[in-house]
């Protein structure tokens, strides 16, 4: 039986700019060596695998380039401050034009999209409760509008 995501891994350009990058967000390095670095995500839980070679030039997709750190509602709604303290850009994500922390409320997230120096997606994730009216709602908002629309 499965019981939680033991690792991933992102192809990058340049293991010292990555290390300090990943170490910039809080992870702590479990393991590297001349051309690739584990991060652990969850210590004994889960790591991030970075690999330093011509795989980065694989153009971007979610499917192969993308990764959802799991983090609190009350962080979520500081999470773009607390990124640029670090000098690290919010971003949209496709067609989501939001910078700011939005809500799904059909899947029961909210997220914020930044980047790293190669350009691989990482997002900040939280679940969120949804009341049963919004369960279907394909509408995204910023976090704050959520707030308003639920709290009401």
């Amino acid at each position: 039986m499965i019981q939680g995501l033991f690792e991933a891994h992102l192809p990058i350009s340049n293991l010292k700019q990555s290390i300090e990058f990943y170490q910039k967000l809080g992870l702590e390095l479990a393991w590297k060596d001349e051309d690739t670095a584990f991060f652990w995500i969850e210590k004994e839980k889960s790591w991030l695998g970075l690999w330093e070679g011509k795989e980065v030039d694989t153009p971007y997709h979610p499917s192969l380039r993308h990764i959802a750190f799991r983090v609190s509602y009350e962080f979520m709604k500081q999470s773009v401050d607390w990124l640029k303290e670090r000098e690290i850009e919010a971003k949209p994500f496709g067609k989501n034009f939001f910078v700011e922390p939005f809500v799904r409320p059909y899947q029961g997230n909210a997220s914020v999209y930044f980047e790293d120096p190669d350009g691989n997606s990482l997002e900040f994730m939280c679940f969120i409760e949804v009341p049963a009216e919004y369960r279907l709602d394909t509408t995204k908002y910023v976090i704050e509008d959520w707030e308003k629309r639920v709290k009401g």
